[in-house]
């Protein structure tokens, strides 16, 4: 099993980062997208679909919401993230809550909704984003570094649990790792960039904002499998479990640090 995790880590991470920056307009688009249809696909069983045909109808809905935000421009605009925004604050709020709010969301609707902001303005976020390499390239270095971050600092200190009913192997002390972690990336990118004071400030703000919206996607899909007594969320990627299993931080961060990012300047 850890050979074929880390062949496919090998082979797919990447493949997937050249993919992000070489590839512009609709291929890009579309790459992304491509995703994202992947994704969908296994929401649907979050969601409490579990037959072939009714994943493959919530897939193409989502393929076909794309499609549509990409010829009607919706994709450029930013007001879609202000979705994800108020979507991910009641996130917050079921993951809080858990189980006591379950009733308000567990209908297979709601969880249904609830993949449309959640994925949807993901994309719109990475194709804004996109406009703006170093900046995409920066959210992804976050997420990554502070999931390692938080990896680490977890097995090191982690004795406070952070939501035990939720996700029992997540403590505390991987938050504040993870607060660190990204901390150091926001210190390094500002010296590169020859940020100002106030500059910097915004960005550690924002970075930490970022980071806590990373470890909020990681719960909420935790949360949703755990009602649906599952793993993994898929075996779409050999030796890794589900799609989303590997994007759930990014769902969150992404859109976020689009609808922020121009705070930073």
């Amino acid at each position: 099993m850890l050979r074929q995790r880390v062949l496919t880590a090998l082979v797919i991470g990447p493949a997937s980062l050249l993919l992000l920056f070489l590839l512009g307009g609709g291929w890009y688009a579309g790459f992304v997208g491509l995703i994202v249809v992947g994704a969908a696909w296994e929401w649907s069983n979050l969601a409490g679909r579990e037959q072939p045909r009714d994943k493959a109808l919530f897939a193409v809905s989502m393929l076909a919401a794309m499609a549509l935000a990409w010829s009607s421009g919706i994709a450029h605009q930013s007001w879609p993230l202000w979705l994800a925004l108020i979507g991910w604050l009641l996130c917050l709020y079921w993951v809080v809550r858990y189980p006591q709010a379950t009733w308000q969301w567990e209908g297979v609707g709601m969880r249904l909704a609830m993949g449309v902001w959640v994925l949807l303005p993901c994309w719109v976020g990475f194709l804004l984003l996109r406009e703006q390499p170093l900046w995409l390239l920066y959210v992804l270095f976050v997420v990554w570094g502070a999931d390692i971050a938080a990896y680490f600092a977890g097995r090191a200190f982690g004795n406070r649990r952070l939501a035990p009913r939720v996700s029992p192997g997540k403590s505390w002390a991987g938050v504040y790792g993870a607060l660190a972690g990204s901390a150091v990336l926001a210190l390094l990118m500002a010296w590169w960039q020859g940020f100002d004071a106030i500059h910097l400030v915004v960005l550690l703000i924002v970075t930490a904002i970022v980071t806590a919206a990373s470890i909020l996607g990681d719960l909420c899909e935790s949360m949703l499998k755990r009602h649906r007594g599952i793993k993994d969320s898929g075996q779409l990627l050999p030796g890794h479990g589900g799609l989303l299993d590997r994007i759930d931080s990014l769902t969150a961060a992404v859109p976020l640090f689009a609808l922020l990012a121009p705070w930073i300047g």
